[in-house]
């Protein structure tokens, strides 16, 4: 279940870089390189649906959207940091 939830190579990406701000639709393409715009929707729908991140749509025109993690996701973010540095110490060896 879990894996179904996070797993993949972009939904990690996406909630780490919402970890430290809300950030707009284009600030996420921006800074994630080599996804497409058509895979950051999906993914970010599911993150949504999963109640991992929480999307705010403002009635202005023109029309903006913001996504941030919810409580949940921003539980998970301490994982992925020691993941990570479970990963640099598997290349250590």
């Amino acid at each position: 279940m879990s894996l179904r939830v996070i797993g993949g190579k972009w939904k990690p990406i996406i909630l780490f870089n919402l970890d430290k701000s809300t950030k707009r639709f284009g600030q996420l393409d921006a800074t994630i390189p080599g996804i497409s715009r058509k895979v950051l929707t999906t993914q970010l729908n599911e993150l949504v649906h999963d109640q991992l991140v929480v999307r705010t749509a403002f009635a202005e025109t023109p029309p903006r959207v913001e996504y941030s993690l919810t409580d949940k996701g921003r539980e998970l973010i301490p994982i992925f940091r020691e993941i990570a540095q479970w990963g640099k110490y598997l290349l250590e060896e």
